[in-house]
């Protein structure tokens, strides 16, 4: 009983507890926000950490002290210019590794151990690591070309603290995915030395729900800028308006929904199994919800006449 206690323990790496703490807070978080108003003391600040754009209106009247840590809303791409070249820079390491045999800089492995990622012993598939963090680019650039050539921001702020947030998410979420590379030292194990011989069912189910994911999403934020814009495509005003088609014919916040999905496309490509990556996939869920159930509160309190049947985050459940 003994040593089956220190292995459970030492399966908690420094990453995974950090993901499921994160995971916990905002769902503790989410659960607050159900408790009927007036059962427990409000705070302005805490609110306003935990809301931005759109939902920090609908929220508690924000004092000037909050306000003077406004950081603008279009400040969202720097969180993608930032992940393309940091998860870019991973990704041309990784490439690298398992293609020309090149070991990983010291300071990037000391970096991996001190996260926690093992030293595995073969069963684990590189390639999954490899279309993970592809993937992760790719769904980072889509971003960044949305925050420049789709979305149309207002004048709405996020907290500054959300801001370094952002930032420090999207190179940890980086650094998640190359810990789980397999490694003999500093060097990538590769079975076989030939990596598409690693290619497993569920890398093609992965990346087809990854391509249909990101899809709904694109469509998803070419619906919410085109309520911004005339025929002609130029910006005409930056007001709210009640969004129709695709996802949103059943829930208020498809964005959020179809990023949830992205993350578990990679779930699957890792092969179903990998904890570590459960663990991010179970802090977007709860992180998305609480975005999703701010935004579903405003639009319902903005417009009388917005759908009933429409859910905040879940087609038909929430």
């Amino acid at each position: 009983m003994g040593s089956w206690k220190g292995a459970e323990l030492s399966a908690l790496t420094p990453l995974r507890a950090l993901w499921l703490s994160l995971a916990a807070v905002f769902l503790l978080t989410l659960l607050l926000q159900l408790v009927p108003p007036g059962l427990l003391p409000s705070s302005t600040l805490f609110q306003d950490l935990i809301r931005y754009g759109k939902t920090k209106r609908s929220g508690p009247s924000r004092p000037a002290a909050c306000r003077a840590f406004d950081v603008p809303k279009r400040y969202f791409s720097h969180f993608y210019i930032l992940s393309v070249l940091w998860n870019g820079f991973l990704l041309w390491r990784l490439t690298q590794a398992v293609f020309l045999g090149a070991p990983f800089p010291s300071w990037l492995h000391g970096l991996l151990r001190i996260l926690g990622a093992a030293q595995f012993q073969g069963g684990e598939l590189a390639l999954s690591a490899f279309l993970v963090l592809v993937f992760l680019w790719l769904h980072s650039l889509r971003r960044l070309f949305e925050c420049f050539y789709v979305s149309v921001f207002s004048n709405a702020v996020i907290h500054v603290v959300q801001y370094c947030f952002g930032l420090a998410y999207y190179v940890l979420v980086g650094l998640t995915v190359l810990s789980q590379v397999p490694m003999d030292g500093r060097d990538v194990y590769v079975i076989g030395r030939n990596l598409l011989m690693q290619a497993r069912w569920f890398h093609i189910l992965g990346m087809m729900m990854f391509i249909w994911s990101s899809a709904h999403q694109y469509q998803c934020h070419v619906i919410l800028g085109n309520l911004r814009k005339n025929k002609a495509g130029v910006v005409i005003h930056c007001n709210h308006r009640i969004p129709f088609g695709d996802w949103f014919e059943y829930v208020s916040s498809p964005n959020y929904l179809a990023e949830l999905m992205i993350y578990i496309s990679m779930a699957v490509t890792f092969g179903f199994y990998n904890l570590t990556w459960w663990l991010v996939v179970t802090y977007v869920f709860f992180s998305q919800a609480l975005s999703a159930y701010f935004s579903h509160k405003f639009y319902k309190s903005k417009f009388v006449s917005y759908p009933k049947h429409r859910r905040a985050f879940l087609p038909f459940l929430f």
